[in-house]
């Protein structure tokens, strides 16, 4: 091998085959030391990785497994009641109930069921405040 390191380039036109050879097998020797210790840095940062990963993932699951709060919606009023029974109502989101649903069948109009039908000079329904 060439002293003085890595400025000076061999000649290998001057060389014989079996020192080329021997240069060979010298290089592979000392890239195999080195790709494996490099391999092995390697595998080292991608287990701390991989374990920061897995601290992570636990730490953001503990507040999952708490329940969460509700949303606090505002308070619905109710739109529509029943004639025949006052105490079912209807605040006009959702599914429409059984009631209703088999009055508007029978020919009857949404109109007939309104609470509070707003006469002249009345404020809505809709803007009162809980």
């Amino acid at each position: 091998m060439v002293a003085g390191g890595m400025n000076k380039k061999p000649n290998f036109d001057g060389m014989s085959v079996d020192e080329l050879w021997q240069l060979h097998e010298e290089l592979s020797q000392v890239l195999s030391v080195r790709l494996t210790s490099e391999k092995r840095e390697l595998e080292k940062r991608l287990a701390q990785l991989r374990r920061e990963k897995e601290m992570r993932q636990t730490e953001a699951a503990d507040p999952q497994r708490a329940p969460r709060e509700r949303r606090k919606y505002p308070r619905v009023f109710p739109k529509y009641r029943n004639p025949e029974e006052p105490s079912e109502t209807w605040s006009g989101r959702g599914k429409q109930p059984r009631w209703l649903t088999a009055a508007l069948k029978t020919g009857h109009k949404i109109e007939e069921f309104v609470i509070g039908k707003p006469e002249a000079g009345g404020e809505s329904p809709r803007r009162r405040r809980a």
